[in-house]
């Protein structure tokens, strides 16, 4: 099930001028960096050694406001399991897609919030 918090994303206007904050002046290290689809960046920033961090995402990339909030991940060991045992509570989750980066599934809260459930991807 469940294991940590895995990222927030947060809505930037220029990832670039974020990553130079929260890397250069706030000493996090780069996680990953990689194209999420031509011309869109997956930008993903933590304080050294940590567990969760940040996803510096362009906010007009998701038709967004820079600062409109921050949507939430959790990180998961197995990803199908994850799925199946969800399923099996009644919660709503969609099928799992497989991306560069890990595979996830969305969970809907009875609020109608969605969070983002992730098997990270070995790094390269």
């Amino acid at each position: 099930m469940i294991t940590h918090v895995n990222v927030a994303v947060m809505y930037v206007a220029d990832q670039e001028r974020s990553r130079e904050f929260y890397v250069d002046k706030l000493g996090f290290e780069v996680v990953r960096d990689e194209e999420m689809w031509p011309g869109a960046r997956w930008l993903e920033v933590a304080p050294r050694g940590a567990q969760t961090a940040i996803v510096l995402s362009s906010a007009a990339d998701f038709g967004k406001r820079p600062g409109e909030g921050a949507y939430l991940t959790f990180a998961c060991d197995d990803i199908q399991a994850t799925f199946r045992q969800l399923g099996e509570a009644g919660v709503k989750v969609t099928d799992p897609v497989a991306e560069p980066w890990g595979t996830y599934i969305k969970a809907t809260d009875p609020d109608g919030n969605e969070v983002m459930i992730v098997q990270k991807a070995p790094r390269s």
